[in-house]
């Protein structure tokens, strides 16, 4: 089993672990390679549950700090002259031949090698914490939630993510993000009757019974709502149209799909009822039906330690918009934030990147904070 070199220089190893093919539902290779890199640490307990990997020490300390990473990524882009691939890249910055002055290109660069190489540079760093440590990386992030690797350490092994605090190290840009917005999806299913184009007076049209509804979809200003001194902005948009069958038949069904951000002071049902009464008369003839909904997450910034590691920082936190695994620790009772290397603006894209600066500036901040 091949095991990464942890002690090298951070951002080469996140070189490392982009090399290392992780699309989701392809993790075993680069589970196996994190896994056997931690086993070899003594101060260590390491535990695998499929391809997600939980390595905690067990020092006594009156906190424990979750650290936690996923290890997939989404599929390669496949636009010529694409940099955000695997093998990764490094470019060097004009005028300057320090380590730090490079720029990696590859996929999971932002989202969220980075972060990964961090967790693990500091898992082998780290011996005498002046907090426990659990390091949680998982699989299946990328993907339908039921499939992710966290959910299932949750409902197999949540006795290993007891903690008091959890960093999640998504993207952020090297800033402290308070939660997450939650995230609900409905469908509008509109039926008619099937006829010719050419007598479309026989038929009725399943796509024009959704105009209602992308009006007041259109029409609509979204809120930003301030929960524990953060500001979170939130969205509801119509995302999918499908509907009809051919060019010369009047349709008899659409479906138009909606996904609302919200903000972590309302509840899925609190989501549901405000869309409903944003798209009020407009529903009239059609069906509404929710069909997917994840509660988002308070700040938790209230926390001592959560306020500790603010002060290490020395950022403005910030609130996370979209919706990410902080709210599975939140729903567990322990308050997170996102914190990680990287732009997330550029995460999923043709030319995702890193500097080496900024992984090294999270590794010292994290470094700093527990040592």
């Amino acid at each position: 089993m091949t095991s990464l070199n942890l002690t090298q220089d951070v951002a080469d190893l996140t070189a490392e672990l982009i090399d290392i093919m992780s699309v989701s539902g392809h993790e075993g290779p680069i589970a196996d390679a994190v896994e056997a890199s931690l086993r070899a640490l003594g101060h260590l307990s390491v535990h695998r549950e499929g391809d997600a990997i939980v390595a905690r020490t067990d020092l006594g300390r009156a906190e424990r700090v979750i650290l936690a990473g996923h290890l997939d990524t989404v599929p390669l882009p496949t636009a010529p002259g694409s940099r955000g691939t695997v093998p990764s890249t490094w470019e060097k910055n004009d005028g300057d031949d320090s380590p730090q002055a490079r720029t990696l290109y590859g996929r999971g660069a932002t989202d969220m090698k980075g972060g990964v190489a961090v967790q693990l540079a500091l898992a082998a760093l780290l011996t005498e914490p002046t907090r426990d440590i659990t390091y949680v990386f998982y699989d299946h992030e990328e993907v339908a939630a039921d499939l992710s690797g966290l959910k299932r350490l949750v409902d197999r092994v949540p006795e290993l993510l007891s903690g008091d605090f959890a960093i999640l190290l998504e993207p952020t840009n090297g800033n402290v993000e308070g939660g997450c917005n939650g995230t609900i999806r409905f469908e509008v299913r509109a039926s008619g009757k099937a006829a010719h184009s050419a007598r479309a007076w026989m038929g009725e049209n399943a796509i024009h019974k959704l105009g209602p509804v992308l009006v007041a979809l259109a029409a609509h200003e979204p809120q930003t709502l301030t929960v524990d001194r953060l500001d979170y902005r939130e969205s509801l948009n119509g995302v999918i149209v499908t509907g009809g069958s051919a060019g010369n038949v009047i349709p008899d069904r659409a479906v138009l799909e909606i996904n609302y951000r919200f903000a972590p002071s309302r509840t899925p049902d609190d989501a549901e009822d405000y869309v409903r009464k944003v798209l009020g008369e407009s529903l009239n003839g059609v069906e509404f039906v929710r069909t997917d909904a994840a509660p988002g997450a308070r700040p938790g910034l209230d926390h001592p330690a959560a306020a500790s590691f603010v002060e290490v920082v020395g950022t403005t936190p910030m609130p996370k918009f979209g919706w990410t695994d902080v709210a599975r620790f939140s729903a567990l009772g322990i308050p997170a934030v996102n914190f990680g290397p990287g732009d997330s603006l550029l995460a999923h894209s043709d030319n995702e990147h890193v500097s080496a600066q900024a992984i090294h500036d999270c590794l010292g901040a994290l470094k700093a904070w527990l040592s």
